[in-house]
């Protein structure tokens, strides 16, 4: 208990995840996460310039889920 108290307040620990994830026209996919959002967005919006890829999405990292 006091470790997760200690935990949630360092500001190490103050920052979200954000999954970027590229669906290839093969089926394929690719995953990255970045701490900053702009990042993962810049992240997709260049991916989708290439005629490989089918789609690109950025989506929050939230505790607990996959």
């Amino acid at each position: 208990m006091l470790k997760e108290a200690l935990m949630s307040d360092s500001p190490r620990h103050r920052h979200r995840h954000w999954r970027a994830t590229i669906y290839y026209m093969d089926g394929e996919k690719f995953t990255r996460v970045y701490v900053d959002r702009a990042r993962a967005r810049r992240f997709a919006a260049r991916q989708k310039k290439s005629p490989v890829v089918r789609s690109a999405r950025v989506q929050e990292v939230r505790k607990g889920h996959s």
